[in-house]
């Protein structure tokens, strides 16, 4: 298994001592120097968990006087919810409480399946997909990223093959479906704890390594079928996930 990157350890330990007060909002940190022999690492080590911290809100910068502790950034609410629409059907959707939500994509034909991805569609590898790449936004500020996955047999020379063009253009997947007769029934979802890739961190404007919360979904029709699967990507530092869903209250047992 891997070792943790040093100015990650680094980055850990100061973080942990942030949290537990021994520098309270406004002190000033030792110098890199003293920190660098303290932890046992370069400079640059040091340099680069600064800056980490910096750009999770917890330390700020100030031309020839230091690092200095701030106030965390406020970690804004990003809200699952399995909701039902008129015709009963089920969606999932992710949004952020008081933001308009906006978002850019990237949609590709005919791209084999990974293995993987294949998988979890319960098809062959190399099959061929609709692959959509999105990045979405709350006041132009990219606060989610997105990869999609839909077996081209199943959508291929129907009018909502592109999720974002054509009639239903960005009705979301569970409108789509019913459009071609296949009825989405389940949602699945699988969080996990990431680290960002350079990639990541270059689209969603932090640091590489930072924390993410990476969530495999996959929507099932009502035969059990795969109809479509993602890889959503979202900063921890500056977003929190909140699962909300509604009660059934048919199937409460009674008291």
């Amino acid at each position: 298994m891997p070792r943790e990157a040093p100015y990650l350890a680094v980055a850990d330990a100061l973080r942990a001592r942030i949290v537990a007060g021994e520098w309270a909002v406004g002190g000033r940190l030792p110098s890199r120097a003293r920190l660098a022999v303290a932890y046992g690492v370069g400079r640059n080590v040091v340099q680069r968990a600064v800056d980490r911290l910096i750009a999770e809100g917890l330390l700020e910068g100030r031309a020839g006087s230091g690092t200095y502790v701030r106030t965390p950034r406020e970690r804004l609410p990003m809200v699952r919810a399995r909701r039902h629409g008129r015709s009963g059907h089920p969606a999932t959707a992710l949004t952020e409480r008081g933001r308009a939500g906006a978002w850019d994509f990237r949609t590709r034909v005919r791209v084999p399946a990974p293995e993987a991805i294949a998988g979890r569609l319960a098809i062959a590898p190399g099959d061929l997909c609709v692959s959509t790449h999105y990045e979405f936004l709350a006041d132009g500020v990219p606060v989610q990223l997105s990869h999609s996955w839909e077996p081209l047999a199943l959508t291929g020379g129907t009018p909502v093959v592109l999720p974002e063009q054509g009639p239903l253009a960005g009705k979301g997947v569970v409108e789509r479906m019913r459009a071609i007769g296949v009825s989405v029934e389940t949602v699945a979802e699988l969080p996990r704890p990431a680290r960002a890739t350079r990639q990541q961190a270059h689209l969603l404007g932090i640091a590489v390594g930072d924390l993410v919360l990476r969530i495999e979904r996959t929507l099932y029709d009502a035969g059990g079928r795969p109809v479509e699967t993602a890889d959503i990507v979202i900063p921890d530092a500056r977003r929190e996930v909140l699962y909300e869903f509604a009660v059934d209250q048919r199937r409460q047992p009674s008291s």
